[in-house]
């Protein structure tokens, strides 16, 4: 090992670049602007719910395809008309509809029976026919007009989410508004101009043959994007940008040009060698938004599915086209209609309030760390403190963009690196009362902790990992919070908090250690306590809790947010003079409290976001509460908009979470088979699915708002039940091998008992840091702050009371079998219980 003064002056440098990197981030704007301008720009970025952004309304221009699927169907009518024999004309663009010749006079029964038959192949029908002589007319119905909206504006809703989360645009609110309104608001962005520009391209890529002026094949004349005339290209695309895999930033091998490098998947692939095959020699344009960007002749065929689009860009015209390309295509042309600055979705109000009740939860988990621990609490403190700056300093170092669910990881690792802190000092006083020196405690303290520390932080750390991978939008960001806080506490818990006790222990040589004792000696148990007596009734009760949670689930349900189920939007325009904090008063006071208030462009102009049940007329009715609730107190208020929006969480992005909290805990599950065995992983995953379904049915019961916040607190609560399972099963498994004669229910009770004091602590300092948050932080936090306090008192009681009791009963079958297949073999080998460095 490193000597005392080697490892002080590494740790030093670390801790002050680590400080270094966050203080740009702690300091106010008005220090801040007078430093350097890197450094200046070196701070953590605060996303849209604790900082607010740039609001953009998109309208998707639906007027254009529906006239191309109008020309389409009409396409269709005569393709199969021609197909049964029946000669017609082209179909032709009569102002709002389509019309076609029936030119076989003998057959004009045969095309009607066609005709009618297309229309009622759609339910409702999409066509209206009318057919007068031998000229039939199709007109779209409004069934057709509304469907074809529907579509156009959920996957315009997918592409801008796709191409907002190439351009690096972290956790944008990305929801539906009215009939054909996309809203998008980003977070930190003042000057939304290239985002603009990326939204509002089409970015439809097709690729036509380019034919001659003399050709007979129908075509169509299309202006080059550099002005360089007109091109006549066949009419029919002969592939498009739905084909394409991926497309990159690249350079011409001879000119060194940017240009755009694509890949196509192997339908796409073996089209366009068909296609090249057959046209050796032709020219072959590229067409991007009705826009010639290149059209290089076909020289030898092109087989290996890959290709080039160069067209005289700029490195990042390059960039953005294979940005838009691999996002894929918009459906119809987005055209931005409003454009403002808003505020935090929280509130400045209740940010503040937020960031009061949060520092008082610190304080309140210092103050306790303190008087239980003593000197050794204040070593642990100032631990806890750099652990904090470090966090800051290495978010800012990697450009995070932080929201409430990173706050909410951010809030667990800190807990978690309490946690250790908890665990190396009962490590450490353990070995005290069994009159160690105050070196020998020290040192076998920290090795003893240092294994479950290390086992609770990967089994957490491989969660998150996969969390990241297969997650999206708050779940990635809660991931990247929790990732950085756990690989900062490990360095804070087991290398800053061990110099600073070495430190502290060089003064005393041969003596032992004093530890603070007497109110908690005397409230925690001497003896064993007989927690097992009573594991049949613990797992009868926490199933029967469970099993109704999901009922309450199935019937009523959870009362969803505005994020999962969408609801109303209102622009609230008042004087200067309406606060913030006039306005959430007057919508609390009649009942309104569940409503998300953000400032809006002007002083005294807000925005209101709240949920609708699913009932006709509910919006109408809400609508008219919040107006009367308001005008009762400024009764000068103006209310210029109310439209319906539709959920800011997609249909994926739920299932890519779902996907991934399951991935999470089978990656949590293979590794404590790996480092226990099955029956700790059964019993670890067990207990967790039953705390999950019942602080699901605490937010039944409740009524707390489901929303993202809540996802948050959902996520943190697994991070937390884990790590106190896997503290449990360290404690088990090292009884084990110390004593394997012993019966294994006592085994179990002296295990739960000896850890009772670091389950205790650390539930009590988890439980103080969130209990401002949950009485006073109000109805912003209160998604967050209400199910992890309840969380927290499940998630002990059932580390004692259900996995403890599994891992006993599934242990005692292991036993009988393994004392079967001995007996069968009689080897007389000894039974050893799932310690895998006792198997051959």
């Amino acid at each position: 090992m490193l000597n005392f003064r080697t490892r002080a002056l590494a740790f030093g440098v670390v801790i002050l670049l680590g400080l270094a990197a966050a203080l740009p981030s702690l300091m106010p704007r008005t220090v801040t602007d007078q430093m350097p301008e890197v450094w200046e720009g070196h701070r953590v970025t605060l996303g849209l719910d604790l900082r607010g952004g740039s609001h953009l309304l998109l309208d998707v221009g639906t007027e254009v395809l529906a006239a191309e699927r109008l020309m389409q169907m009409g396409a269709d009518l005569v393709q199969r008309l021609r197909e049964a024999g029946i000669q017609t004309s082209r179909a032709v663009d009569a102002g709002g509809h389509m019309e076609v010749t029936v030119r076989s006079q003998n057959r004009l029964d045969e095309a009607r029976a066609l005709v009618l038959a297309m229309r009622n192949e759609q339910s409702p029908a999409w066509l209206e026919v009318d057919i007068e002589q031998n000229v039939i007319s199709l007109q779209a119905t409004r069934a057709f007009s509304k469907a074809l909206t529907e579509d156009a504006v959920e996957r315009s809703l997918e592409v801008v989410r796709r191409r907002l989360n190439e351009t690096g645009v972290v956790e944008p609110l990305i929801s539906r508004q009215g009939d054909r309104g996309v809203l998008v608001q980003l977070p930190g962005v003042e000057d939304p101009g290239r985002v603009k520009e990326l939204l509002g391209r089409t970015a439809r890529l097709t690729f036509h043959l380019v034919l001659d002026e003399d050709s007979s094949q129908p075509g169509m004349r299309v202006p080059g994007s550099h002005g360089d005339g007109f091109y006549r290209i066949a009419k029919a695309p002969l592939l498009d940008g739905g084909d394409l895999t991926d497309a990159t930033l690249g350079f011409d091998d001879l000119t060194s040009e940017p240009v755009v490098n694509f890949r196509l998947n192997s339908s796409g692939a073996d089209r366009f060698a068909e296609i090249t095959r057959a046209n050796v020699g032709t020219p072959f344009a590229v067409v991007l938004d009705g826009e010639v960007v290149t059209a290089p002749v076909i020289r030898t065929p092109i087989t290996g599915g890959a290709g080039q689009i160069s067209g005289g860009f700029t490195v990042d015209e390059a960039r953005d086209l294979a940005l838009l390309l691999r996002a894929g295509a918009l459906p119809a042309p987005l055209e931005v209609v409003e454009e403002r600055t808003v505020g935090p979705d929280l509130g400045s109000d209740a940010i503040q309030m937020g960031v009061t009740t949060g520092l008082l939860g610190a304080a309140l988990v210092l103050g306790f760390m303190l008087v239980v621990y003593g000197r050794w609490g204040m070593i642990a403190n100032v631990a806890l403190v750099v652990n904090a700056g470090l966090i800051v300093g290495v978010l800012a170092s990697i450009g995070a963009t932080l929201t409430l669910p990173g706050i909410a990881g951010l809030i667990l690792s800190i807990g978690m690196a309490v946690d250790a802190n908890i665990l190396i000092n009962e490590r450490i006083r353990e070995e005290t009362r069994k009159g160690s020196s105050a070196r020998y405690a020290l040192h076998t303290g920290f090795q003893r902790a240092f294994s479950t520390i290390l086992d609770s932080n990967i089994t957490t750390l491989i969660a998150v990992s996969l969390l990241f991978l297969f997650g999206t939008g708050p779940v990635r960001g809660f991931a990247v919070a929790i990732a950085v806080g756990l690989v900062v506490s490990m360095f804070t818990s087991i290398s800053v908090t061990r110099l600073l006790m070495e430190w502290r222990v060089a003064r005393l040589g041969q003596e032992r250690l004093a530890f603070p004792s007497g109110w908690q000696d005397r409230l925690l148990p001497k003896r064993t306590v007989h927690f097992m007596n009573v594991r049949g009734r613990g797992l009868v009760i926490s199933i029967v809790l469970s099993v109704m949670s999901i009922g309450l689930l199935i019937q009523p349900g959870v009362n969803q947010g505005i994020d999962f189920q969408g609801g109303l939007l209102m622009e609230v325009r008042g004087g200067p003079d309406l606060s913030l904090k006039e306005l959430r008063s007057a919508l609390a006071a009649d009942e309104l409290a569940e409503i998300t208030v953000q400032p809006f462009g002007a002083e005294g102009s807000y925005l209101l976001r709240l949920p609708v049940e699913p009932v006709a007329g509910a919006g109408a009715v809400t609508a008219q509460s919040i107006r009367a609730a308001i005008q009762a107190m400024e009764p000068s208020t103006e209310f210029p908009r109310v439209d319906v929006v539709g959920p800011s969480v997609s249909t994926r992005f739920i299932e890519t979470s779902i996907l991934a909290v399951l991935l999470a805990g089978l990656g949590m599950f293979v590794y404590l088979w790996f480092r226990f065995e099955r029956y700790f992983a059964v019993g670890a995953m067990l207990t967790l699915a039953l705390d999950l379904t019942k602080t699901l049915g605490f937010f039944v019961i409740t009524g707390i708002e489901f929303n993202l916040t809540a996802v948050a607190a959902l996520l943190a609560l697994i991070g937390y039940s884990v790590n106190d399972k896997v503290v449990v099963f360290d404690r088990i498994r090292e009884n084990l091998r110390l004593n394997r004669d012993q019966p294994l229910d006592t085994l179990i009770n002296e295990s739960l008992t000896s850890t009772l004091t670091r389950t205790v602590y650390t539930s009590i300092t988890t439980f103080l840091a969130i209990l401002p948050m949950g009485i006073a932080g109000g109805d912003a936090v209160a998604s967050f702050a209400l199910p992890m306090l309840f969380g927290i008192v499940v998630g002990t009681g059932s580390s004692i009371y259900i996995a403890a009791p599994v891992v006993m009963m599934l242990g005692r079958r292991a036993i009988a079998r393994q004392k079967e297949e001995n007996a069968k073999l009689d080897s007389g080998a000894e039974v050893s219980l799932f310690l895998r460095e006792d198997r051959p």
